[in-house]
């Protein structure tokens, strides 16, 4: 096993403060890039590593921004989910291999022109589709403080470059705890903003009522200073809003009321899981947090509603890789459209996207629709409905991320529900349009790290930083 990364790693903030005033952003990318082709041999996290385009940018400065934006010099890995203009794209699939994108998502243009440098694409699951990084077509992206383990998923790659020191900040999305599982496993923080704060124009779409862009970081600082540079309406993503920060619906009644979710703190939790939110309820405490218990019932309905929505609206959205106008192609014009499409999505698809878009297609098929989709949405009103009246009575809801520390290599592939029920803590946010962040909070049977789930009400993720801030540095 590997020692964790250290704390003495330059932050985002350092290096943009260093940058401004006057300090090489050549040297802090050049420095993340040494690292980046020095971590690829053991972690595989990285699909393109974009040096010569990092070079330049970090050589002509922040493409279009000031000179001292917030993020100057910041080297930041990108999800290869997420364009980054004239870079390969990937989102880990075959039939993406010749994707190369002529514009940027809006969060990269953001972060761009507050003065970031993206230095690499990293590995995901397929399509998002996965909680390991074991469903990439390019291989497994592994956690840096055990080569034998997953790096988590589906954001693997990008929790892996933070963990290892390669960067301290990366973007990954979040359709059911993409970013928070990983982030978990690798002992980093990972933020999931309330649905619509992110713009996710550009984003390769999984689940787009599900689908968020996230942060994953090694302190709650830099993931907000990421955050307010991308958070805002985009004029060409409809589901965004404007930067209308809301306080906490509980603030101002007193002391902050943390709930813990009684149907995640028992049964299907490993007992280093349910330790490490002892230790969470300890530390609220202590910072005068006053816990109580909550339940929500529907959780027991949470991950199998989820996956039906996923699966359905994925198959919807991968319907255009069809072999005729996007992605790969395999076949002849003379064997006939359906042998074409029929033999490109075969075989440039992986199994795990094969088989969601399957399930879904299953699921919105004349006489299943109500019976899966339907029940499936109205379980989903039924979980938002517990979420909001759970939180008007406390500032936020506590967790454990995951069931237990990160799963051996091939240990979940064999039995994908076992994988699916992994996300039972996490997906409840995606359901709710929610923001979450995992923490670090102690450690599991080997002695890898374990995280706590934080989540509050839409669009108070100001507030529920500050409190992670606050447990973060207790």
């Amino acid at each position: 096993m590997l020692a964790r990364v250290s704390a003495s790693e330059p932050s985002a903030s350092h290096i943009a403060a260093d940058v401004r005033a006057g300090g090489s952003a050549t040297a802090a990318v050049e420095r993340s890039l040494a690292l980046a082709e020095r971590e690829q041999g053991h972690l595989n996290a990285f699909i393109t590593v974009l040096a010569d385009r990092a070079r330049a940018a970090s050589a002509a400065g922040p493409a279009g921004g000031p000179p001292g934006g917030a993020l100057a010099g910041v080297p930041v890995v990108v999800k290869d989910n997420i364009c980054v203009a004239h870079a390969p794209t990937t989102a880990a699939s075959r039939i993406l291999e010749r994707f190369v994108p002529p514009y940027s998502a809006t969060v990269v243009e953001r972060i761009e022109a507050a003065g970031a440098v993206v230095v690499a694409k990293s590995n995901l699951d397929e399509f998002g589709m996965g909680s390991t990084n074991e469903n990439s077509a390019f291989g497994p992206a592994l956690n840096p403080l055990d080569h034998g383990r997953v790096a988590g998923g589906s954001s693997g790659g990008s929790a892996a470059a933070v963990a290892a020191g390669v960067v301290p900040v990366a973007l990954g999305t979040d359709t059911g705890g993409s970013v928070r599982l990983p982030a978990a496993f690798c002992g980093v923080i990972g933020f999931k903003p309330t649905y619509g704060a992110l713009s996710r124009y550009g984003v390769i779409a999984y689940a787009s009522s599900l689908d968020q862009v996230g942060v994953v970081a090694r302190s709650v600082e830099d993931v907000r200073l990421t955050f307010d540079v991308m958070r805002g309406h985009d004029p060409r993503d409809a589901t965004s809003f404007a930067d209308d920060r809301v306080e906490a619906g509980a603030a101002g009644r007193g002391p902050l009321r943390v709930g813990v979710i009684t149907e995640l703190a028992g049964s299907g939790m490993s007992p280093a899981a349910l330790d490490s939110l002892t230790l969470a309820r300890k530390k609220l405490t202590g910072l005068g947090v006053e816990v109580v218990d909550v339940s929500l019932p529907s959780v027991a309905h949470a991950v199998p509603a989820y996956y039906v929505i996923a699966t359905a609206e994925a198959s919807s959205n991968l319907a255009r890789y069809d072999g005729m106008l996007y992605g790969g192609r395999l076949g002849t014009d003379a064997e006939g459209q359906e042998a074409v499409m029929t033999t490109t999505r075969g075989a440039l698809f992986g199994r795990e996207v094969r088989r969601r878009i399957l399930l879904g297609s299953f699921a919105l098929s004349a006489g299943y629709y109500d019976a899966y989709y339907g029940r499936a949405m109205k379980v989903r009103s039924l979980v938002a409905g517990e979420l909001t009246a759970a939180l008007a009575g406390c500032d936020a809801l506590l967790s454990p991320t995951a069931t237990g520390e990160a799963y051996r290599l091939g240990e979940k592939l064999s039995d994908p529900i076992a994988m699916y029920v992994g996300d039972v803590a996490t997906c409840l946010a995606n359901l709710g349009g929610l923001p979450a962040i995992s923490l670090p909070c102690g450690s599991g049977e080997t002695g890898l790290p374990l995280g706590v789930q934080l989540m509050a009400a839409a669009r108070t993720d100001d507030a529920l930083l500050d409190l992670a801030s606050a447990f973060a540095a207790a």
